[in-house]
């Protein structure tokens, strides 16, 4: 609880006084700087331009004036045409087990070093401005500053990607992106041109069903695992290859929201996910995820019944299980959002020597297009200059010139070979980036693909049938929402015809729910495999039952005791998670006299911000807050999320007999502390069919 609150408002000892039109002009003493120009020249004035008069023209030689408006036209840089909407966060890397055996990367064979990182967090579809919780899947990009090159890990926090080939991923981001024609819906694939490229494009069913399901609307960043989705090589100091697959798992656990909750997040604040992640670092509970490698060589890939190059495509743990080798803390903000988080630049063909690239030819098009990206975005070839993209290792290279170069090359040879500087950087073939020797095969040059890549429904397949019965009902229930909003009928018709390749049962579920008869199965062009459902793949059977990273929201009012406050508020925090104090006031008078600071007053915190709720509210107080909408929701929300809740005798009497709230074992009075923490760390998932129409 906040119990001491400062009035003192410090812009009282700032030098003020007033200008001639009752402005304020606060100015510099001895104890803080002043404010210049971009050349350094002390400012008089920031509060008025230079005018020919009072009430004269202003005046072209305004330098000061020219300097500030000009440099505020230009703060806006192109935003990033998928990934728009991000947050980052320093941290390191530290290596626990060693990989020399597989590749030469130091990185990945030093243990115990403590290698500085950023990492970003998105967005797939909206733009910068959007909300953070909408159905999508999530970026999830690691940059390392390793000693020997920046090492680029651009992953999501789903493992196969939606298409195969790089030729289709501008078809595939303008079928997602608002229609062209009306510039809506903002980041959402519930519309007509996505599900219609979708139902047209069989590949994109594998990532469509992870869409659908809970791993599109994440709890927290914290609680997303994250995948670097494509194979890559690791090269050992034989120039031997070993294919890997590399994976971040959250110590958390994986987590989601209902869709429910995430559409009214998204209204209640739209930053939901950001200020988490801020809040935890800010707290000192830092992020933190166990890096993983899934290891096989050439000949173990060619058994699985599936092509490792196809982005399409996961490797289930239970065929090769994830290695756990590293962990990533998150321990720092950025000290400027603009300059760190949305100036850094991510590009997969950033690593070190001992890692290389597979022949996924989605990987291969993102080699090229996000360098691309970064000369658009951040003005030309220098991006790499920028401090939250320079290595942090030694570098040196014969690059000269290029718009906003920021270093000074000093001598006179910028080629190679040279005579004239022979102290001058030159490439070093044992230690420099070798690519693994592949033999290629003899096949003929064209615009072809694999046939290995032509199942489209067996892991699709074994994605619905190893989710647990909740989550299953949770996918069926996207599809009827997304499908619900396409106009288009045919293209709803084609989509159940995919559907039912996947899961009899899923297609009825969808096709009862939108009232449609189901077509005829689509034609596969690959036999279609049962493959051993894969529980590795869960979201709510994979969720710990623990209260570390989550929040409980305390609802209090005039006269609430604050012993009983004090009581669940280190009850929580000793199960480590964290509270929030919610009343109708933002300052609240208690039964002892202290007067506390409210972190949120109800009307601008409803429950969907917390993951269970306490009411301990005195009676006068209930009576008032019974006649008040967004109160009533704050509970009613709370039962129908499958929330725990701890309840006062004056809820009980006015505020929960008048909602539809069941006393199931998940509400408690306020003396069952210890069931009421023990039902705070999960919900009661079985309580969700009777409150909401699931497909």
């Amino acid at each position: 609880m906040k119990d001491k609150i400062n009035h003192n408002d410090p812009a009282k000892n700032m030098c003020p006084h007033t200008g001639n039109g009752g402005e304020p002009q606060y100015q510099a003493d001895d104890s803080v700087p002043n404010l210049t120009t971009q050349q350094g020249v002390v400012i008089s004035d920031n509060q008025n331009s230079l005018k020919a008069g009072p009430r004269g023209p202003a005046l072209l030689e305004d330098f000061v004036l020219r300097e500030k408006i000009t440099h505020f036209d230009h703060e806006r840089i192109p935003e990033r045409i998928v990934h728009a909407r991000g947050t980052g966060a320093h941290g390191y890397f530290e290596l626990t087990e060693s990989l020399e055996k597989y590749t030469t990367a130091k990185i990945l064979t030093e243990t115990g070093k403590q290698t500085p990182l950023f990492t970003r967090f998105s967005t797939v579809a909206g733009n910068k401005g959007s909300k953070d919780t909408p159905r999508d899947v999530r970026g999830f990009a690691v940059k390392i500053y390793t000693e020997e090159g920046n090492w680029d890990i651009v992953g999501n926090n789903m493992p196969i990607f939606f298409i195969q080939d790089a030729m289709k991923f501008p078809d595939f981001v303008h079928a997602v992106k608002p229609e062209p024609d009306r510039g809506f819906p903002q980041a959402a694939s519930a519309h007509d041109t996505f599900w219609d490229f979708v139902s047209l494009t069989p590949e994109t069913m594998h990532n469509l069903i992870w869409l659908m399901s809970d791993r599109a609307i994440p709890r927290s960043l914290r609680m997303m695992e994250g995948f670097g989705i494509h194979s890559y090589r690791l090269i050992n100091a034989e120039g031997k290859s070993t294919f890997v697959r590399f994976h971040w798992k959250p110590k958390l656990g994986v987590q989601s929201l209902t869709w429910d909750e995430a559409v009214k997040i998204s209204g209640a604040d739209p930053d939901y996910n950001r200020r988490d992640l801020f809040e935890s670092i800010q707290a000192g509970d830092y992020p933190e995820w166990e890096f993983g490698v899934q290891l096989f060589t050439e000949e173990e890939a060619a058994e699985f019944p599936f092509d490792h190059l196809d982005a399409t495509k996961l490797i289930p743990e239970e065929l090769v299980p994830v290695k756990i080798v590293g962990k990533m803390v998150l321990n720092r903000y950025p000290d400027n959002f603009f300059a760190e988080t949305e100036q850094v630049a991510f590009c997969p063909s950033h690593l070190p020597p001992g890692i290389d690239f597979s022949n996924d030819p989605l990987l291969q098009g993102r080699l090229f297009s996000y360098l691309d990206t970064q000369l658009k975005r951040l003005g030309g070839p220098n991006f790499a200059q920028i401090p939250i993209n320079a290595p942090k290792c030694p570098f040196a290279n014969n690059q000269q010139d290029g718009h906003m170069q920021m270093h000074v090359p000093k001598g006179r040879t910028l080629y190679e070979p040279q005579s004239l500087e022979p102290n001058k950087p030159r490439a070093n073939y044992k230690q420099g980036f070798k690519s693994f020797n592949e033999q290629l095969d003899d096949g003929v040059k064209g615009r072809v693909r694999a046939e290995s890549f032509a199942d489209h429904y067996s892991q699709p397949r074994m994605f619905y049938r190893s989710q647990t019965p909740a989550e299953q009902a949770h996918i069926a229930t996207a599809y009827a929402f997304e499908l619900g909003k396409v106009e288009t009928a045919h293209v709803r018709t084609r989509t159940l015809s995919h559907l039912l390749n996947i899961d009899e049962d899923l297609a009825k579920r969808v096709a009862d729910a939108l009232g449609m008869d189901l077509p005829e199965a689509a034609k596969p062009a690959a036999p279609i495999v049962d493959m051993p459902e894969s529980p590795a793949v869960q979201t709510i059977g994979l969720s710990p039952k623990t209260l570390k990273g989550r929040q409980v929201g305390i609802l209090v009012g005039a006269g609430s005791k604050k012993a009983s406050i004090e009581k669940f508020e280190n009850a929580v925090k000793a199960a480590g998670g964290s509270v929030k104090i919610v009343a109708p006031s933002i300052e609240v008078k208690l039964d002892d006299g202290t007067t506390i600071q409210a972190d949120e007053r109800v009307a601008g915190a409803p429950s969907v911000l917390f993951d269970a709720v306490v009411s301990i509210i005195m009676p006068d107080v209930a009576k008032k807050l019974a006649k008040d909408s967004s109160t009533l929701d704050w509970f009613n929300d709370a039962f129908n999320h499958c929330k725990a809740i701890a309840y006062c005798g004056a809820t009980d009497e006015f505020i929960l007999s008048k909602l539809p709230v069941e006393k199931d074992e998940f509400v408690t009075p306020l003396d069952e502390l210890d069931a009421f923490i023990e039902n705070a760390k999960t919900r009661l998932w079985e309580r969700e069919p009777k409150v909401r129409d699931l497909a």
